[in-house]
Order: C-alpha cells, then structure tokens, then sequence
C-alpha cells in the first residue's frame, strides 16, 4: 500500500528560504518524511540523477534546437547533453535538501502536489504554480533550466533508483505518524 518517493527541494527554494513552507505541504496531505538530509549535490550523484538514453537526449535535443535557433544541422544529441549539463550546473548552485517522502499513491501525490514541470501549465496552489513564474523563452534567452523549485520522480521504478542514489538504506527511517490511522483507516 505505502511507497516511497524522492523529492528534492532545488537550490532555488533553499536559497529562496521557501523549505518549510514546501515541506508543509507534503506533511499536510498525510505524506511522511522518512528520510531527509541538506548536502551540496556531487558531480558523481547528479551525473547518476541525470544519467539519460540516447533517445531522451536526441528527443529533448529537438526541442532546444527548436526553441533557441540553434543551426538546423545541430546534433540533437548533444543539444540534449547541454540540458543535462545545465541541469547539473544548476544543482551546484547551492546546497538541496532530499527527501524521501512515504505513502499510499506518493509518487502520484507528490507530482500532484509539485505540479508540472513546465511552469506555465503549473496552476496555483501546486509549488511550482505558487513559487515560480519562469518560462521556457525566458530560461532560454537567460542560457540555464527552467526553474522548476523541486525534483519529484516520475514513476515507481524512478523513484526507487533516485532514492539509492541520493541515500544510504540507514538514512531512512520506520516511524508510525499519529494520524495514521486515520488516514489508512478501515471500516468495521
């Protein structure tokens, strides 16, 4: 029934001074916490993070080309690695604070909450709807990622590879929260 999701808070909340408010609202849908921890991302994690196949480089590639003029001969595979790259760059920026976030439906739930990762389709009252307002015209014309406040993985099997990634099995943690019952609740 539970499982367990990743979620990194981005070096633009942590230096926004945003954490707890974004924290809250996990915890307040009845999501638990059970591991957590403030560190600067290494090359090593983020290269492992970010680590994508050939058809998401060329297909995201496309897409850059596209959208900042590069020449129509441009590699899209190494347009692709540029978004990476800056992705990469951009994690390094200040310090981030993982999570790993448990609960029924919490991969759906966190992505729910994060809202999309294109900023102009996030609506208020999801983060990146109430927290960012970039776009991707600006991100391109300002040469770096789109500021998207958090990482939520995209699917179970993500969110189990990004969590060995990013913590030790003793970092997270079995507690039970005091609600529980009520939220997991049966009737008689």
């Amino acid at each position: 029934m539970n499982e367990q999701t990743l979620v990194i808070l981005k070096p633009d909340a942590v230096a926004r001074g945003i954490v707890g408010e974004i924290i809250t609202r996990f915890e307040k849908v009845g999501l638990k916490i059970v591991g957590m921890k403030m560190l600067a991302a290494s090359k090593k994690q983020l290269e492992e993070h970010y680590q994508k196949d050939d058809e998401w480089l060329i297909r995201k590639g496309k897409g850059i080309i596209k959208n900042k003029s590069y020449p129509d001969n441009y590699d899209p595979k190494k347009a692709g690695q540029e978004i990476v790259d800056g992705l990469m760059s951009d994690m390094m920026l200040y310090p981030v604070i993982g999570m790993v976030v448990e609960g029924h439906n919490a991969v759906n739930v966190v992505r729910k909450i994060a809202g999309p990762t294109n900023v102009e389709e996030a609506q208020p009252g999801t983060i990146r709807g109430d927290y960012s307002h970039d776009t991707y015209a600006l991100a391109n014309v300002s040469d770096r990622p789109i500021i998207t406040i958090v990482h939520a993985s995209g699917e179970k099997h993500e969110a189990k590879q990004e969590i060995k990634i990013w913590f030790k099995p003793e970092e997270i943690h079995k507690y039970d929260r005091v609600e529980t019952h009520l939220h997991y609740r049966k009737n008689k």
